[in-house]
C-alpha cells in the first residue's frame, strides 16, 4: 500500500468537499464458487481501496464529515480460520498502516451506522453493485435493496470523480508496472500465435504471464480470430493461418492499479495486402489521435479526428464514398467502429464506471449524444492533467450490422455495400489500444512500447518466446 499519509490526505480532501453526515464504503466480502470456502480470488472494492488501502475482505469504513474521524470496522480471523489461512495481521494494525485510529468490530460498525440513523444525520454512499454489497448495505440500513438509491449521494459521486481522475505520481508509478507486465503479455501473444494451438492456450499463456508478474489480470481477457465481436471472450477455435488475432488484454497491480492494451496481429506472422490496408488507417488513427491529445481539448473531438482518419482511408479503398465531413456528421463510421476511441483508467480498468459512465466522461457541459457509436463513447469530456485514458481506434467487419443496415438502406450514400460482401465479410477486426496519461504538454505513452508497426509485429512473431528470461 501507500505510505498513511497518501490515504489521510484522500479521505481528508473528500471530506472538505461533502456538506455534512458520514461517508459510508462496504468492502467487498469474499463470494463463493461452489461452496463457502471456496472462495473466487478477492478483489477489495476500489474507493475502499483508494481511500482506505486495505485488501481485507468484510471491512466497513466510515469517514465523519462532521467530526474529520475515520473508522474502520472489521473483526481478526478467529484461531479456527488460522489453522487453514496461518497468522494475518490484525485489524488494527492494518488500520494504523494507513493512518486509522478508530477501529472496532464489525457489529460495532452495525451500531455506529445505526446511532447516525437515529440522530438523522444525511448517509452518503457509492452506488453498489455486488449483490452482497447490496445486501449488506440492505440489511445495515433496514431498507429493501430497491430503495438503496435514497442513499446513493450524487454529491459524493462527483467529489470522488474529481478527487480520483487526476492520477498522482505514486499512482502513474503503479500503473507503469501494470503496463510493464503488459507489454510482456502481449509479446508472448505475438511469439506463441502459431499455426495449429489453440485460442484458450494463448490465453492461459498470456494470462499466467499476469499472475506470475502481477496480481494477475485486470478484466477478463479477449482473444480471438472473431475480432469483429467486440467483447469476444469465447477462446474455442484453433489457429488458422493467416486469420488476425485480436488480443485486447493487461495486468493488474497488487495495489489494484491497471493497464489496458489491444493488438492485432496475423496467425503465421504475415500481413496480407488486404490486411496491410485496413491495419494502416486505425494504426494512423491511433498515432494521430494520441498527438492530438492535451489539456483543455474534448476527448469527443479525439474521438471525430480518429473517425476521420478512418472514413478516409476507407474511402481510399472504396469501401466508403461521398463527403468525409457529411459521414462523420451522420455517423456513417459507426459501421465499421461502433465503440468510443477509450476510456478512464486508473484502479479500474474502466475507472469510477461503477459510479455511472455519465459522471466520469461527461459533465454540465458535455451531454452524451444519441446517435449510434458516438453514444458510446465512455469519455468525451476536457482532458485534464493527470487523467490517464485508453486510445483504441478499430474497424470491424461485423456481418450482422452489415446486414442490418444494408437491409434499412441506411447510409446508402457512403458506404459501398457490395464491396464490402464481395472481400470484406469475413475479415475480422482491427483494434489498436494503448494507455496514456496526459501532461503539462501533451501526453506520454505508458509504458514499454508494444510492437504496433506492421514491420515490428513481423518482425517480433519470428523471434522465440523468452519471456521468463
Amino acid at each position: 500500500m501507500f505510505p498513511k499519509t497518501t490515504y489521510q490526505k484522500r479521505r481528508k480532501a473528500l471530506k472538505s468537499m461533502i456538506s455534512n453526515g458520514i461517508i459510508l464504503i462496504v468492502g467487498h466480502t469474499n463470494i463463493p464458487i461452489r461452496y463457502p470456502d471456496d472462495h473466487y480470488k478477492f478483489r477489495q472494492d476500489s474507493s475502499f481501496l483508494y481511500y482506505f488501502g486495505l485488501s481485507r475482505a468484510d471491512c466497513l469504513a466510515v469517514i465523519d464529515v462532521d467530526s474529520g474521524e475515520s473508522y474502520i470496522f472489521a473483526d481478526d480471523i478467529d484461531e479456527d480460520e488460522m489453522l487453514w489461512m496461518g497468522e494475518q495481521p490484525s485489524i488494527e494494525l492494518l488500520a494504523r498502516e494507513v493512518g486509522v485510529v478508530n477501529i472496532a468490530s464489525f457489529s460495532q460498525g452495525v451500531s455506529f451506522v445505526k446511532e447516525v440513523q437515529k440522530a438523522k444525520r444525511k448517509i452518503h454512499t457509492f452506488p453498489p453493485y455486488r449483490t452482497e454489497t447490496k445486501i449488506i448495505l440492505s440489511e445495515l440500513l433496514d431498507m429493501k435493496i430497491s430503495a438503496l438509491d435514497k442513499v446513493v449521494s450524487t454529491e459524493l459521486i462527483k467529489a470522488s470523480v474529481l478527487l480520483r481522475s487526476i492520477k498522482s505520481q505514486e499512482e502513474i508509478e503503479e500503473i507503469e508496472r501494470a503496463c510493464e507486465v503488459g507489454y510482456l503479455m502481449h509479446i508472448t501473444a505475438m511469439k506463441i500465435a502459431k499455426v495449429g494451438k489453440s485460442e484458450q492456450e494463448l490465453v492461459g499463456v498470456i494470462e499466467g504471464v499476469a499472475t506470475s508478474f502481477a496480481n494477475g489480470i485486470e478484466t477478463s481477457t479477449i482473444l480471438s480470430q472473431n475480432g469483429h465481436v467486440l467483447h469476444n471472450h469465447d477462446h474455442s477455435q484453433i489457429l488458422k493461418e493467416g486469420r488476425l488475432l485480436l488480443v485486447d488484454a493487461g495486468a493488474e497491480t497488487v495495489m489494484g492499479y491497471c493497464s489496458d492494451n489491444t493488438r492485432t496481429f496475423p496467425v503465421g506472422g504475415r500481413f496480407s495486402s488486404k490486411q496491410k490496408a485496413i491495419y494502416n488507417i486505425v494504426l494512423k488513427a491511433n498515432e494521430e489521435a494520441i498527438k492530438d491529445i492535451c489539456v483543455g481539448v474534448e476527448y469527443r473531438e479525439i474521438h471525430y479526428l480518429a473517425v476521420k482518419i478512418i472514413i478516409e482511408g476507407l474511402k481510399e479503398l472504396d469501401i466508403m464514398k461521398g463527403s468525409v465531413d457529411e459521414a462523420l456528421d451522420a455517423g456513417a463510421y459507426a459501421l465499421f467502429m461502433p465503440h468510443g476511441l477509450g476510456h478512464m483508467m486508473g484502479l479500474d480498468v474502466h475507472d469510477m464506471e461503477s459510479y455511472g459512465e455519465d459522471f466520469v466522461g461527461y459533465d454540465d457541459e458535455t451531454i452524451r449524444s444519441k446517435q449510434f457509436g458516438i453514444s458510446y463513447l465512455r469519455l468525451a469530456r476536457k482532458l485534464e492533467e493527470g487523467f490517464v485514458l485508453t486510445v483504441e481506434p478499430g474497424i470491424y467487419f461485423i456481418p450482422r450490422l452489415i446486414e442490418k443496415f444494408k437491409k434499412e438502406e441506411r447510409f446508402m450514400e457512403y458506404i459501398n455495400y457490395n464491396i464490402i460482401e464481395k472481400n470484406y465479410l469475413n475479415f475480422g477486426g482491427i483494434r489498436i489500444e494503448d494507455d496514456v496519461l496526459v501532461t503539462t504538454n501533451g501526453c506520454r505513452v505508458l509504458g514499454k512500447k508494444i510492437p504496433k508497426s506492421i514491420e515490428d509485429i513481423e518482425n517480433i512473431m519470428r523471434e522465440k518466446i523468452d519471456v521468463l528470461n
